[in-house]
């Protein structure tokens, strides 16, 4: 298992490579919270499911900033690996540590303590508050697992290595599959069952993941030295980690409030929303895989100075965004109710029409979220940080509006259009920033 390059040879082959074991780990990823689901609704029922769901925003947000900072951290690495400044790759590395070690600690405390006054905002109901409240503590309260898991990945993929993330997942899902059935359906811990074999198999995931780059990835091993704390480096660290942290942040905080218009239309609304939101995850996986990957392959490619290849490279990406969707749209149309049956485990027609309507009308939107996805991330690969935060905020603000005006009217159908009509919002600031971005490469060829 080679370090892998994305600076040279052919674009569509090399992002191939790239992309197909970052897909199966975030595949992978993705099943520690859609196994959950499926156990939840079909062990436990709908108000579990709704409990878990209630929460599912604040999940996400912890989850998305935590990968941001490891994202945002591994696009300064990879620029350093695109130019072969090896000692500089180090101290990206082990600044890169201690600050993930220091947030990821402040972060916990806060989330962990406020959850309950949390809930409360969000208008959980009561029935499933205590179940709620039980399972997103379990998964607050070990954020630094989360954290350094997506640390070192992060690392791995900035040197072009998304095979080994692969291999982590990989083991961690099998683990965590068996986990949930036994806390779930053995041991009958109920909700909190499943948060606990979450936390289990990320941490595992965690150990293999930093073994792996002490067995195979001597570049990435810092040494004493490299931990001594410049400021310029903490600056592009912090630069780019909380940039793409709040980035993803702000989107879920935005969610956040969303789902409290969602959680008062009742806990049939939710467990819907719930299994349509993990299937819609699943099948967005291709394109933020591929949106991810361009983060990586633009800011290895500024490093070498391939700014045409850059725009190859995002012109390919934008193609492949566009044909997936349209496929996926025609399946969609005709199996959407199973689907959401399949997940859920539910028959009760509520939770399975307003589940298929959530996914027929945001799945043929994917042409120009993955337009969106692609842009943002190669403007984060160029080293940008304030023109893909300004799309988050105008989701965030596109997400009260919602919540406020169009929710209260329009009930389910208001949540069911608020994402695609502000994606075609953000994806046309996003091309006008990048057009801007490429426009002297371009007139240089």
């Amino acid at each position: 298992m080679k370090n892998h390059s994305l600076t040279q040879g052919s674009i569509a082959k090399g992002l191939l490579f790239f992309v197909i074991p970052l897909f199966f780990s975030n595949l992978f990823q993705q099943l520690y919270n859609t196994i959950d689901t499926i156990l939840v609704g079909h062990f436990l029922g709908d108000n579990a499911l709704a409990a878990m769901g209630a929460t599912a925003a604040i999940f996400e947000l912890i989850v998305q900033f935590s990968n941001g900072c490891g994202t945002g951290f591994s696009i300064v690495t990879a620029r350093y690996f695109g130019s072969k400044n090896e000692n500089e790759l180090r101290k990206s590395v082990a600044t890169s540590i201690i600050l993930g070690l220091i947030i990821s600690i402040v972060i916990t405390l806060i989330s962990y303590f406020s959850m309950p006054y949390l809930l409360t905002i969000l208008k959980t109901p009561q029935s499933i508050y205590h179940d709620s409240l039980n399972y997103i503590r379990c998964i607050s309260a070990f954020l630094i697992i989360t954290m350094f898991y997506n640390l070192g990945a992060g690392m791995l993929r900035a040197i072009g290595d998304s095979l080994r993330p692969l291999i982590v997942l990989f083991c961690s899902s099998v683990i965590n599959i068996a986990l949930d059935i036994l806390c779930i359906t053995v041991l009958n811990m109920g909700v909190f069952g499943a948060a606990v074999a979450t936390v289990i198999a990320q941490g595992i995931s965690t150990i293999i993941c930093f073994f792996l780059i002490w067995k195979s990835a001597k570049i990435l091993i810092p040494k004493k030295e490299h931990f001594h704390i410049e400021s310029y480096m903490v600056n592009d660290l912090l630069g780019q980690g909380f940039s793409m942290g709040f980035m993803f942040s702000i989107v879920s905080i935005g969610t956040i409030i969303l789902q409290t218009g969602i959680n008062s239309l009742g806990t049939q609304i939710i467990a819907a929303h719930t299994a349509a939101r993990k299937l819609i995850s699943l099948f967005c996986l291709p394109l933020s895989t591929l949106a991810a990957s361009m983060a990586t392959f633009v800011s290895q490619n500024k490093g070498a100075q391939n700014y045409t290849r850059i725009i190859q490279g995002v012109h390919l990406a934008n193609i492949c965004g566009i044909i997936y969707p349209i496929f996926l749209s025609i399946l969609i149309f005709f199996s959407a109710e199973n689907l959401v049956h399949f997940l859920s485990g539910s028959n009760n027609p509520i939770v399975l029409e307003n589940g298929a309507m959530y996914l027929k009308i945001n799945i043929p939107f994917f042409i120009i979220l993955s337009i969106l996805l692609n842009l943002r991330n190669a403007i984060q690969g160029f080293g940008y940080k304030i023109m893909p935060l300004i799309s988050s905020v105008i989701e965030f603000l596109g997400k009260i509006v919602f919540t406020l005006f169009f929710v209260p009217i329009f009930k389910y159908l208001g949540v069911c259009l608020c994402e695609p009509i502000i994606w075609c919002v953000m994806a046309s600031q996003l091309l006008y920033s990048y057009q801007k971005i490429i426009k002297p490469f371009k007139a240089q060829n």
